[in-house]
Formats: C-alpha cells, structure tokens, sequence
C-alpha cells in the first residue's frame, strides 16, 4: 500500500512538472493525485475511522493556510482595484536594470520578515505585474522575488511556517535565532541578486505610463486610505496571532473584515456599476481559484506521504546514514524542495527532544534557515514558489533551468556562512 501511494503521488508529481506539455492545469493534476493518495489509504486501512479522522486533521492544517491565502489575496485584489500599488510603483519604478532589481530584492526580503513569505508574494507579484512589460524578465524577477521572500521569512521566528513552528515547539527563541540566521539568510539573497542582476541585459522594459487622471477609478484621498489601512490589515496578522495565539488566517480574516466594512461605507453612495469593481465582491470573483485548488491538492497529497511515515522514515534514514547534523540539516533544506518543509521540520521535531538538543542550539537554528530558504530551489517547493506558479502559470522547467541553480547557490553559500559563523 505504501510503495503504491508513493508511485501514484510520483506520477501526480511528474503531470504537475509537465502541465504545459500534457496540457492538464496542475489543479487537476494535484486534486487527483490527493483523492487516489487518500483513497488507496483508506481502502487498505480496515480501520478506516483513523484514516479518516486523519485526513480531517490534515484538512484542518491545510484549510488554515487555503484561508489565510484567499484573505491576503482578496486583500491585495482590494488595494489593486483601488489603484493602491501605484504608489510602491512610482517609487520603485526605475528603467536603471541594476537599482530595480535590488530593491525589489531588498523590499521583498524585509516585507517577508514582517508579514511572512506568502503575503510577500503575493503583494510583489500584483507589484510586478504592473510593472514589468517582458515576461521572461518578469519570470527573472518572480524568481528573485521566491528566493528573496524564503530568505527574509527564514531570519523571523513569523516570517516563515518552520521557523514558527520552531519557535512554537521551543527549539529556537527570537532573539537568537535573528541574531544566528541574519547573515546566512541575507548571503542567501545577495548572491542570487547578483547572478539576476548580471543575467539580465541592458535596461528592464518597463509597462507604458498612461494618463494617471483617466485611469484611476478613485480619488486620491481613497486611494490612500485603502492602501495604508490594506498593509497595516496585513502587518496586523502576525500581531494578532502574538497577542491571541489563535492561528494566522484568523489575523487575516479580521483584516479583510475591517476592509469589507470600510470599502462598504467609503462606497455607499455610489452607483452600483462603479461601487461594483471597488467591492470585496468584486476582488473575490478576481481571485485565482485554480491556484487556490492547486495550492489544496498539492498539500493533501503531502499529507498522504506524511501519514504513511515516509517523510519521518527519510528524516530517520538521513540521521542513520549521515549522521553529521550539518549535512543532516542541508539535505532537509534541499528535500524540502521536493516535498514540503512543514511535515519534514515536524519529524525532526519528534525525532530529536529538547535534552539531546536544548533551545537555540545550533542545529535547530541551522535548521530554520535550511527548511525556510530550500524550498526555493524548486519552483513547487516552497508556498511562495506555488503561489507564484499558480497566479503567474510559470512553466516547472523554466523555473528549473533558470532559477534552480541561481537558488543552489545562495542556499549553500547562506548555509557555509552560518557553519562558519558558528566555527569562529
């Protein structure tokens, strides 16, 4: 039953790598592979309340982190519509190749620190859309943007789900684990920066400017308010979840609550052609439901993988063969490419207690930045990278040839930068 649900969550793999030669959306792909995963499970269990009490559980983990992505997203959908990001824009907005590409780097590498890595993307993306007129720089900078967002999220103890969980389970504290995994994350941005900023020739073709008058579908005073009370509404989550300890996509249900209501007052004597386009109605209907199914399937599909114990048994086997932490906790960050960091940071959890690695002791901290930056060495690796392959339909393979070893790089030289660190 295990070396079939293995088999099947391979091939569900390969249709979701080869969407655009099969001509299968991905969305497809990963809810069949999740229902047959499940399925093969269940058929084979006799007692099949466990499994299924088992698969409610991972619904629940996973329907946290599909709500806390349709709250960002409607959110983000919400300051577009009301021409928010033209402000970031303007600012950012440069034809020199070198100084936009490094501050959307540098943006993108503290703004995850302070929300997460998701909501990150998810705001760059919508930045970059605007933005950028070529696709394949687009695609370059979308790159730069999951590399640099994995980077920044890994150094905050809520800046990424492992190191959350970390800092959750009493591995790591925040103050040292800022202090401890700053510089390695920050190499890890740099680097790739470099590569991209040397990759692309010539001057970036930004999208043409129309009159800013006509385009605006509000005034200036709207514009604004609906802008700074959006990024506050998403700077709040983490604070919320601090305070409350009630999980994230509840900070980020609240957020859109309190934007709902302020679109509504700020709209009501309007037209309902024009307050149409302005509503969270509107920004729901605009959402990529695809991307969210995608996001849904690929999970659950990892959640089979995760209840018959192959992702502890790999961890297990790591530990038994190796043995060196640090190679231990590199090969983590490079199969949390493949697979998912959360179930793979949650087996070590279980396998290592808390007297045979104490808080804040460096394997935990090394581990923080290999699971929070290894994901982006494959464009499905990370929720930052299938956010950005689901909403931007970027192919598997292009990401692979182009960005993977970009990525590579800043990962190993981040991570010999922290064991050096701790060597010194």
């Amino acid at each position: 039953m295990h070396l079939l649900v293995v088999v099947v969550f391979i091939l569900g793999y390969f249709g979701i790598t080869l969407e655009h030669s099969i001509k299968i959306n991905k969305a497809a792909t990963g809810l069949l592979t999740a229902v047959i995963c499940w399925s093969i499970i269940v058929l084979s269990d006799p007692d099949k309340s466990v499994v299924i009490s088992e698969l409610s559980h991972h619904l629940s983990s996973i329907g946290e982190i599909i709500f806390f992505l349709l709250g960002a997203m409607t959110i983000v959908e919400l300051i577009d519509a009301h021409d928010g990001f033209e402000k970031i824009t303007e600012k950012i907005k440069s034809t020199n190749k070198t100084k936009l590409i490094w501050t959307i780097a540098i943006v993108t590498f503290f703004l995850s620190a302070v929300l997460d890595n998701l909501t990150t993307t998810i705001v760059m993306i919508s930045i970059l859309s605007k933005l950028i007129h070529d696709q394949k720089t687009k695609w370059l900078l979308l790159g730069l943007v999951i590399i640099s967002s994995n980077a920044g999220g890994a150094w905050s103890p809520i800046g990424d789900v492992t190191t959350t969980m970390l800092w959750i389970g009493g591995q790591i504290t925040p103050l040292n684990i800022v202090k401890q995994t700053f510089l390695p994350s920050l190499i890890c941005m740099i680097l790739p920066t470099l590569i991209i900023n040397y990759s692309i020739k010539g001057n970036i073709e930004l999208k043409p400017q129309v009159d800013t008058n006509q385009n605006f579908t509000t005034n200036s005073f709207e514009r604004n308010l609906v802008f700074y009370m959006g990024i506050c509404g998403l700077l709040f989550v983490p604070v919320f979840k601090t305070v409350t300890h009630l999980p994230p996509y509840m900070g980020m249900f609240f957020s859109l609550g309190v934007m709902w209501v302020l679109t509504e007052l700020m709209h009501g004597g309007k037209d309902d052609e024009e307050k149409g386009i302005l509503s969270v109605n509107h920004a729901l209907k605009k959402i990529d439901t695809p991307s969210i199914l995608f996001f849904f399937g690929i999970l659950l599909s990892i959640g089979s993988l995760e209840y018959i114990e192959v992702l502890p048994e790999i961890a297990q086997k790591l530990d038994e063969v190796i043995g060196n932490i640090n190679i231990v906790a590199i090969s983590i960050g490079f199969l949390s490419a493949i697979f998912d960091n959360v179930p793979l940071v949650a087996a070590l959890q279980r396998m290592y207690s808390l007297d045979v690695y104490p808080p804040d002791h460096y394997f935990w901290e090394l581990l923080a930045y290999t699971a929070g930056t290894g994901g982006s060495c494959l464009i499905i690796g990370s929720a930052a990278g299938v956010a950005v392959m689901g909403m931007e339909k970027i192919d598997f393979f292009w990401y692979l040839k182009k960005i993977s070893w970009i990525s590579a790089i800043g990962f190993l030289a981040g991570a010999g930068v922290f064991i050096l660190m701790h060597d010194i």
